[in-house]
């Protein structure tokens, strides 16, 4: 009677410890069954050598590590009568119910060659088992993407199983080692495979490509995903600036759901359509699913700034009252709580040469548009301390300019200069100035120190760029050396591409940015000063180069204008040489450097240096290569003066007065660069500050190329300085 006790109890004990319920007489071969399975699940546990994978696996794993397909392992439908275990007393808990483990939604479960799948606490049958092969575990595809819940359909004319995630696109291949995300390949550690109708693809492709996190259990022989359910937020604002008080602020929201649920709620934490004041404001966004899911906040910190406020324009002047001719200093004191893009003086002088009370003033404009104004009065006296010439000698910057009485010039002294020219070929493309169709506007070979002046208008009814094209037509590696280069354009105005070109060309002279060196190998084209093409020339537009180059071999150089989707290396040997325009003029000139020397004293009285006049300074002569014709460099453009006068005296203005039109550029005076006029061009009738000695004489060393757009001739003017 009392072994029979026992064994009740032994029976019920063990029930609830497999069931997890209380015992009775109903449950008991149950719980027989039950401690059975439980006893053959520890016999196949892994051993201490093997590796339990039961962990977190990123979802980048391509294979899961999986025991060999043996006869023991369990398989769906296995029936084996379980065998009683031995009788031990346990104490009984008798009325004690375990709590039921609760389910996890979001958990997708495989067993291992198995079809059965668990999701949500719920079973599902796949067409097929999970299979392993070669160490790769292989599941069907669309049985598993759909308990994902992700659309999957067939294209027939690829005959690809295409899986849609929101807005990606998955694409796989029966018998293929990859798949597509997006069109991009992505590579499957094992091959897909079709078995009794039913697409095989491994598993950690279909993890890997949606971003699936899971752990393998060894122990349980399964797989276990986590899959997310909570739908997913976002949201953007049109704005790219929030202006306190002003803006209204627009919100567009993204919302997915990935289980293709509608949105039937959203949360909003901190949203304003307008901000009352500047800061950082965190705005949070929520969604909610028809399954009741709610989505992890979004936010974003937006920014509100203060409202653009107007510049506030000041000046002050040195003084109240001055002189007849006396020099005005004038400060600049305008500020805004950004950037101030315009100043636009009214009466602005550096001397006043009537009397009378004078009203000075100022406009800024920022970078907003918005604009303040400020004017100051002040007072000249009768009294004159310099009349207006002597006034201009004395006090007039480097770099801006002045009246005078230009038709004084012609008879002024001359200085008598000798000058020698260096080797360098210049190559002066800037004909035709005017390009009507495609093709090259220059062609030539040449080889040692190279100076290019490259001047051209886009005149065809599309977008082009230029191109230069070096070849190499020798048996040996050539090598070419850039030491300087300065580009300007593209741009509408003419004298404005030149000007900036000069000047980019000396400052390459004093900082050494430009200087690079290319190999072209036998026979290999290469694009060079590709300073030339970075940006389209639209109709109108106009673009200005200069360059000195060194080649150690013979190259040809092809300048070229086509389409901007054209691509230059192929185009280049259909392209046509284009005619020259009859009015500018191209040409190969060789000895491109003109060297000038003076050793006797200048500017002990007023005299003159002219340049560009082909009587002084007579032209080169040179071929057009495309005619082969003798062709003269009317007005020298390209070449590069390099003036010393050894001897200026005390006290001289050395200014720069244009004789054959209006001029802009720049020179460079002992080692400076300086403007030829800095806001814009030079008349005859005017002179350009470039340089003043002090009290003692000096050397004054002048380099100065011609800026494409303007017009020679010129004269570099010595004036004594009045007392």
């Amino acid at each position: 009677m009392k072994l029979k006790k026992l064994s009740i109890v032994t029976v019920l004990a063990l029930s609830q410890v497999a069931a997890g319920i209380p015992a009775s007489a109903e449950a008991a071969n149950k719980g027989l069954q039950q401690g059975k399975v439980a006893q053959e699940a520890r016999n196949t546990a892994p051993s201490a050598g093997e590796v339990n994978l039961n962990q977190k696996i990123p979802p980048s794993t391509d294979v899961i590590q999986e025991p060999e397909e043996t006869d023991s392992m369990e398989t769906e439908g296995t029936q084996d009568v379980p065998t009683v275990p031995p009788v031990t007393e346990i104490p009984s808990n008798e009325g004690e119910a375990e709590p039921e483990k609760p389910v996890n939604l979001n958990e997708l479960i495989l067993y291992f060659n198995s079809t059965k799948m668990e999701h949500g606490g719920k079973v599902y049958n796949s067409p097929q088992p999970m299979q392993v092969k070669k160490g790769v575990s292989y599941v069907p595809i669309r049985a598993l993407v759909d308990r994902v819940g992700f659309k999957v359909t067939y294209d027939k004319k690829t005959k690809e199983t295409v899986i849609i995630k929101g807005k990606n696109e998955l694409r796989f291949k029966t018998d293929s080692n990859s798949y597509t995300v997006n069109g991009v390949k992505k590579a499957m550690k094992g091959t897909s495979y079709q078995t009794k109708n039913t697409f095989m693809v491994p598993l950690t492709a279909i993890t890997q490509a949606l971003n699936i996190p899971y752990k393998a259990d060894n122990v349980g022989k399964r797989v276990i995903m986590s899959l997310e359910t909570k739908p997913v937020a976002k949201f953007t604002i049109e704005q790219k600036e929030v202006l306190a008080g002003e803006t209204f602020v627009t919100y567009k929201t993204e919302t997915e759901s990935p289980l293709n649920l509608p949105i039937v709620d959203e949360r909003w934490e901190g949203k304003q359509d307008i901000f009352d004041t500047p800061g950082d404001y965190i705005v949070s966004y929520s969604v909610q699913d028809a399954a009741g899911n709610w989505s992890d906040p979004y936010t974003q910190t937006i920014t509100v700034t203060k409202p653009n406020e107007p510049p506030v324009a000041s000046f002050t002047t040195d003084k109240a009252e001055y002189k007849m001719g006396e020099l005005i200093t004038i400060t600049d004191e305008s500020y805004d709580d950004d950037t101030i893009m315009n100043h636009q003086w009214e009466n602005k002088a550096y001397a006043f040469f009537t009397p009378g009370p004078k009203t000075i003033k100022l406009t800024v404009t920022d970078n907003k548009g918005l604009t303040s104004t400020f004017e100051t009065m002040i007072n000249i006296t009768n009294e004159t301390l310099y009349n207006e010439n002597d006034f201009n000698m004395l006090f007039i910057p480097e770099g801006e300019k002045f009246i005078f009485d230009s038709g004084s010039v012609p008879s002024r002294p001359k200085i008598s200069y000798m000058f020698q020219d260096e080797a360098s070929t210049l190559i002066r493309s800037n004909s035709p100035e005017t390009v009507n169709s495609e093709g090259i506007v220059y062609r030539e070979t040449a080889a040692g120190d190279i100076r290019f002046m490259i001047h051209h208008v886009n005149n065809l009814a599309k977008n082009v760029k230029m191109y230069v094209v070096a070849t190499n037509l020798n048996d040996t590696d050539a090598e070419l050396r850039t030491d300087y280069l300065g580009f300007a354009g593209p741009t509408y105005i003419a004298t404005a591409a030149g000007k900036k070109s000069v000047l980019n060309y000396f400052q390459s002279m004093q900082d050494g940015s430009k200087q690079s060196t290319i190999t072209i190998k036998p026979n290999e084209r290469k694009l060079v000063m590709l300073e030339l093409s970075k940006t389209r020339m639209k109709t109108g537009d106009v673009i200005s180069l200069f360059s000195d180059v060194y080649s150690d071999a013979p190259l040809q150089f092809d300048v070229i204008m086509i389409d901007e989707k054209s691509d230059p290396l192929t185009v280049l040997d259909q392209l046509p040489i284009l005619d020259r325009d009859g009015v500018h003029n191209r040409g190969t000139y060789p000895n491109s450097t003109r060297v000038i020397r003076y050793m006797e004293l200048v500017g002990s009285e007023a005299q003159r240096l002219t340049l560009g006049d082909n009587l002084d300074d007579p032209n080169l002569q040179g071929m057009d290569p495309m005619y082969g014709e003798v062709a003269f460099n009317t007005g020298n453009f390209g070449v590069l003066y390099k003036i010393t006068l050894d001897r200026v005296a005390p006290n001289t203005l050395v200014s720069f007065n244009p004789r054959g039109g209006k001029y802009s550029g720049y020179a460079m005076v002992n080692g400076s660069i300086t403007a030829i006029y800095s806001a814009g061009q030079v008349k005859p009738d005017e002179q350009a500050v470039l340089y003043r000695t002090g009290e003692y004489e000096q050397k004054v060393e002048i380099l100065l190329t011609a800026a494409p757009g303007s017009n020679l001739p010129v004269n570099l003017l010595f004036t004594p300085l009045p007392k």
